[in-house]
């Protein structure tokens, strides 16, 4: 079954009947009463007055709702002979057609394809009353045509070439068409004319390309768009498309000027002309879905005429195409429906969505199960022709739309649904009784916030806002009416099973909030607090009314609060003890909106400073009154011993206070305020605290501020600028010092910095101040003289003044400050008694000061001590100054360092070495090296390591230098410091004494070094520097004696152990394997290098050899004659020794190819029985094992080098092989074709032997005749 809805419903059946409905599902007709086989595609004329239908046989049937009985034309299929011979054309028999639509307005003119890609054209006229039918092939090929595509831009029509088309051998052979058409459909007639309805447009769309094809005024193809590669790859996607067109209808953003213009051309008789809207063509393929507006453009083109020959211009329309958007779904498109000129209706497999296309936005999405609608391709799965899944999802044909409506054709039933309005919306909830949820989602369509669509409402935003508002009120007033009506306590509403009621608290609070967030979104609050807190007030719930409406107060929301309901929502939080709520509330509500008297007497009952200056500051516009409430606190402050935390801290809170008025923002929040508010601001600040008397507030019927903590006591000069340094003068200037920076003291007349700094300097010199009080004000007034030149002119003297006073003040932590203040007020002026003031600076250890002027005095001497003496300098800087302080010293003396600077650095010795020893060296290296002896005497470098640390970082290159100076030279350092240093580098670091004896080689007495070394235990320097010297042999019988006497030990230690014997013996051990390895390097050395005749290579093997033998047999003798000791240890100190016997073995077969060494001869003299008398059968025991473990390390390494080979075999083989196997299977094509001729590669079967071909690396292949030609 198929299905067509326009003006009726039409329901195509397999039975070859149509049955058509109106819409109040009256039965009118049924079409056709013969059967020429099921409908498989129906569709209804633009004027409600004819249906036609396709059939699966290929027939074509139009059928007159007049007389539905008889069809008035059909469309017979036409036989292959036909189509062959060229007499005809149209669908063959069997044909199932997928796709028929009327064109334009025409009755007798359709458009059909078939489900083998074939489309037709067909006028179905009458010429003196016999049927005249026509039918032009517009798309598409027949089974097995080869010739390129059929369009009718190429002429289908024409006899000839069809007939040689169709006479080629390859006609007959039947496959699987190349175009498929997945959907047709032509452009239908809107409402408003439009100038794309004169060319008949019709559209067809396959898995590769859309068609857009043009019948009048000739037949042409307009557009054709290819489809993305990347979209084929997906084999379930791949044969899955639709189209949808909608026709021109008037533009809905003309409505409102037509309305304007048709009321003005009224008079006149005129009618107003209606802009219409372009028709849009949506289509999908897969998940992907496009929109493509169309609309036609006039050009010019110039014609010659064929009689008169002469040229004109005339205008020629064309189509135009524009891309009117895109966007991808979830799963594969199975359907597209225009809802209305801009919502789609998009379904898939389980959704069915709704896509406004002016927003280019989902508006709704419901779940849809395409199952339960009727596939009319379903008949055709037994054949194979199509698939099961492929046509389960073919249900194009059961869903259609009009008017808004949507019409589902489903197995046992057709269902017709809509979108609902916003007025539906709404109204469901009003049906429900639920007011609260109406008034929200109506607020959220005032807003725009709403989901899903917007159908019902204007486009324009203002005349949508208009409707709505209405609706809005009206919905607020019942729902405040129906909440607090007598009838709803008796509609059941409150009762519950149990009898006991149900409580309804809920319902007024939620009525609040939700009339409080329309009202915020109507900026109209009329209702909310005249009519609903009536209501509320009436019925004794005012408190629930509140406690609602405070979130929207604090949050900002709502500002402005009538000041009858503030008063009683700060009254609310007063009543139950939460005056911080109640402060909360003040804060965030409009000050026009407060009870004066009611907020200052609760901030006052209760502290509220920050909510008592917001009162009189934003409330009253009073800036003086804060501060005379602050005077009256510090006072009361004063009086009592025991104030509590919150006092105090409200107390200070003034000096914040006068900060940020006198810098033109409001307190506390920082905002700024307006510039004529801040200077009205600043000018009553100004005049009341540095009023010189005190003064009455408010001018006109105020009472007389005091100060003094007696009512009766005489009040000062400048009482309450002096009031509030007493209190806290730290604070005060440093709201002075912000305040300065305000444009507004050099912009008015009434007060300027230099009237606040004479004002200070007079509070200054009544000596009532303390003495930080007075330091305060010393550090303000020079740190801003120099700040603001122009501005504040101060007596040399005063300024000499406040300068001793700043160097002569004894505070230690107010130094710093001191010193920055005197810096800066010794920018602009010069001291006349330098050195008085150089040495009050030193006496208040202004080092910083002291530095800059000896520096500019250069004197040297002076700057190191002020380096030195400076606390405040860390030990990088200290010495960085330093070196700044020596290198200029220097170079203003010859490049020599003064004496006065070598002295203060002997005075400085022990300060210097304990902030850091390594930069100390460096220094003293770099600029004075002679002084290295007496700082190691120091009391801070009496530790030897310390010594040792000191000396290791003058030598280049030191492994313990952990600081990246510049490596000094070890001339530097005399001989006696250098036998220190080898002596000390022997204790502490005895692996680095040969690399300190190689950069130390030319500066140190030989005898003397070797003599320490060998005293401290460091053998192998021994050695290494008397090989050296030249003199290999007496090395190895250096170690030689070394190891006799490292032996003795260690047979001593093992024969008696002690409680540490174990440390011992592995101290022996280490200093025997470093004396071997010494002696192997010593030999290797001269074997490499040496001939014969200078150095008796085997003499020297044989030496060292022997050494080791000699120490194995002593200490395996001793293990073996020793009993009680610990056998584990016997055996690791055996084992240590063997393996240095095998290493040297080792190491003398590498160099056993020369015939300087033989390794018979010398293996024969170690095992001569003359020379170990007493001890052959240890001996051969000692040499077989060592021999046995060398072979075996051997044997080992074969092995794995005859594994590795193997190994490497057989990789290599595997690799071969594997090459050989790509390199048989060739190289495959790029495509059947020859690339340089066309044709095809091998034209048939038979002649695979005969063609040769060319195949290229690239797949490029040709035949071997026109590969020669290109060559």
């Amino acid at each position: 079954m198929v299905l067509a809805v326009n003006g009726f419903i039409c329901v195509g059946t397999d039975k070859g009947r149509i049955f058509v409905f109106d819409f109040k599902q009256t039965l009118k007709c049924i079409c056709g009463r013969s059967t020429v086989g099921p409908v498989s595609a129906v569709t209804l004329s633009n004027d409600h007055t004819f249906v036609a239908s396709g059939h699966t046989t290929g027939y074509i049937q139009l059928f007159d709702l007049k007389n539905p009985e008889v069809a008035a034309r059909t469309v017979t299929p036409v036989t292959l002979a036909a189509v062959t011979s060229g007499r005809q054309e149209g669908h063959l028999p069997g044909s199932r057609i997928i796709n028929i639509s009327f064109v334009a307005g025409r009755h007798t003119a359709v458009v059909s394809v078939d489900e083998h890609g074939l489309s037709f054209y067909h006028s179905l006229g009458k010429v003196l009353f016999v049927e005249a039918s026509d039918t032009i092939r517009i798309f598409g090929n027949y089974h097995g045509e080869d010739a390129p595509e059929a369009s009718i831009s190429s002429h289908p029509t024409d006899p000839l070439s069809q007939r040689n088309a169709l006479n080629r051998p390859s006609f007959r052979r039947r496959r699987r068409p190349r175009h498929t058409v997945l959907a047709m459909s032509t452009l239908p007639l809107g409402p408003v004319p439009h100038s794309t309805d004169a060319y008949q447009i019709t559209t067809l769309l396959t898995a590769t390309k859309l068609v857009v094809v043009g019948l009048k005024p000739t037949p042409k193809t307009w557009l054709k768009v290819m489809r993305d590669e990347e979209q084929l790859s997906s084999p379930a996607y791949r044969r899955r498309g639709c189209l949808a067109w909608f026709p021109s209808v008037q533009d809905s953003s003309t409505e409102k000027s037509d309305k304007t213009v048709g009321m003005k051309n009224t008079k006149s008789g005129k009618r107003p002309q209606r802009t219409p809207t372009h028709p849009v063509l949506s289509y999908s393929w897969g998940s992907h879905v496009y929109l493509l507006r169309v609309h036609e453009q006039k050009i010019k083109q110039t014609v010659s005429n064929n009689r008169t020959g002469k040229m004109s211009e005339i205008e020629v329309g064309t189509l135009v195409f524009e891309e009117a958007g895109k966007w991808m779904m979830d799963d594969a498109v199975l359907a597209i429906q225009w809802l209305n000129v801009n919502q789609i209706a998009i379904f898939t497999a389980s959704v069915l969505s709704v896509y406004d296309v002016h927003g280019m936005k989902m508006v709704e999405t419901v779940r849809f199960d395409s199952s339960s609608l009727v596939s009319p391709s379903l008949g055709s799965t037994g054949n194979g022709s199509i698939s099961y899944p492929e046509s389960v999802g073919d249900i194009a044909h059961s869903i259609r739309t009009y008017k808004g409506k949507i019409f589902l054709l489903g197995r046992q039933e057709l269902l017709v649904g809509t979108l609902l309005s916003w007025a539906d919306r709404v109204l469901s909830f009003v049906e429900q009784g639920d007011f609260l949820s109406a008034i929200d989602l109506t607020r959220t369509y005032y807003t725009g916030e709403a989901p899903g669509n917007r159908n019902g409402l204007p486009e324009d935003s203002e005349e949508r806002q208009i409707v709505i508002a209405d609706k809005i009120y009206d919905l607020m007033v019942a729902s405040s009416r129906y909440a607090f009506s007598e009838d709803r306590m008796t509609d059941g509403t409150h009762a519950s099973l149990d009898g006991r009621g149900v409580d309804r608290t809920s319902l007024f609070e939620d009525l609040v909030a939700t009339c409080a967030r329309a009202c915020i979104a109507l900026d109209d609050f009329d209702f909310l607090f005249e009519e609903l807190f009536q209501q509320y007030e009436n019925a004794g719930i005012y408190r629930m009314f509140l406690h609602q409406l405070e979130p929207f107060v604090l949050d900002g929301s709502i500002p402005s609060v009538p000041p009858r309901i503030t008063q009683r929502l700060v009254a609310l939080h007063e009543e139950d003890g939460r005056p911080d709520l109640a402060e909360r509330i003040i804060w965030h509500i409009e000050p026009s909106c407060l009870d004066i008297n009611q907020a200052i007497n609760l901030c006052r009952t209760y502290q509220l400073w920050d909510a008592l200056v917001y009162v009189y500051t934003r409330a009253l516009r009073d800036y003086v009154s804060p501060i005379i409430e602050s005077i009256a606190l510090i006072r009361s402050l004063q009086q009592d011993p025991a104030p509590t935390d919150t006092v105090i801290r409200n107390a200070h809170k003034i000096y914040s206070y006068l900060a940020t008025v006198l810098c033109g923002e409001i307190y506390p929040s920082q905002e700024p305020m307006e510039p004529d508010e801040a200077s009205f601001a600043k000018r009553d600040v100004y005049w009341f605290v540095f009023c010189g008397h005190s003064t009455t507030w408010p001018a006109e019927g105020g009472n007389l501020v005091l100060t003094s903590q007696d009512e009766s006591g005489i009040e000062p000069t400048y009482p309450y600028a002096r009031f509030l340094l007493h209190f806290d003068a730290e604070s005060f200037l440093h709201c002075l010092d912000m305040a300065f920076e305000d444009s507004y003291l050099h912009d008015f007349s009434d007060m300027s910095r230099l009237m606040i700094v004479r004002i200070l300097l007079d509070i200054m010199s009544s000596e009532d101040l303390s003495p930080s009080d007075a330091t305060f004000m010393n550090i303000f007034i020079a740190r801003n003289v120099p700040k603001y030149p122009h501005h504040i002119e101060v007596a040399p003297s005063v300024l000499h003044n406040i300068l001793t006073a700043l160097a002569t003040q004894p505070e230690v932590e107010t130094r710093e400050d001191r010193q920055l203040a005197a810096e800066y007020l010794l920018s602009v002026y010069t001291p006349h008694d330098g050195d008085r003031v150089l040495q009050l600076f030193e006496d208040a250890g202004f080092y910083r000061i002291l530095r800059s002027r000896y520096r500019h005095e250069r004197r040297w001497g002076p700057l190191l001590t002020a380096f030195l003496h400076d606390p405040e300098l860390h030990s990088a800087e200290i010495f960085r100054g330093l070196e700044e302080t020596i290198t200029s010293s220097a170079r203003d003396n010859k490049k020599q360092v003064s004496n006065d600077v070598i002295n203060t650095l002997i005075t400085s010795l022990d300060q210097l070495l304990q902030a850091d020893v390594l930069a100390t060296a460096s220094l003293l290296d770099k600029h004075v090296p002679q002084l290295h002896e007496m700082a190691l005497e120091r009391t801070p470098l009496s530790d030897d390591f310390d010594q040792f640390i000191y000396l290791n970082h003058l030598i280049p290159d030191s492994e313990y230098d952990q600081y990246s100076t510049t490596p000094s030279s070890p001339t530097h350092i005399n001989s006696r410091l250098r036998h220190r240093f080898i002596s000390l580098q022997c204790r502490f670091a005895p692996s680095g004494v040969i690399p300190v004896l190689k950069r130390l080689q030319d500066a140190i007495d030989w005898p003397t070094a070797l003599s320490i070394c060998e005293e401290a235990g460091a053998y192998d320097a021994v050695i290494w520097a008397v090989n050296y010297s030249g003199h290999p042999q007496e090395a190895l019988s250096k170690a030689d004696v070394f190891e006799k006497q490292l032996t003795l030990d260690l047979a001593r230690t093992l024969a008696s152990p002690t409680a540490g014997s174990t440390d011992s013996v592995k101290k022996y051990l280490n200093d025997l394997q470093a004396i071997g390895r010494r002696g192997i390097s010593v030999c290797m050395e001269h074997s490499s290098s040496s001939s014969p005749a200078e150095v008796p290579l085997e003499d020297i093997w044989y030496q060292l050899l022997g050494s080791q033998i000699h120490t194995v047999q002593t200490l395996s003798a001793c293990c073996f004659t020793s009993k009680g000791s610990d056998e584990g240890l016997e055996s690791e100190v055996l084992s240590t020794l063997r393996a240095i016997v095998q290493e040297t073995f080792a190491s003398l077969v590498s160099v056993s190819s020369t015939q300087a060494v033989s390794f018979p001869r010398l293996f024969k003299r170690l095992v001569d029985p003359a020379i170990h008398s007493g001890t052959t059968g240890i001996l051969y025991t000692e040499f077989r094992a060592i021999l046995t473990g060398m072979l075996e390390s051997y044997r080992t390494n074969g092995d794995m080098l005859i594994i590795s080979k193997h190994l490497i075999d057989r990789d290599v083989f595997d690799s071969v092989e594997l090459y050989a196997k790509e390199k048989m299977r060739g190289r495959a094509p790029s495509c059947g074709v020859c690339s340089s001729c066309g044709r095809t590669l091998l034209p048939s079967q038979a002649d695979v032997a005969s063609v040769q071909i060319r195949l290229s690396r690239t797949g490029t292949v040709y035949h071997l005749g026109c590969s020669a030609l290109d060559s």
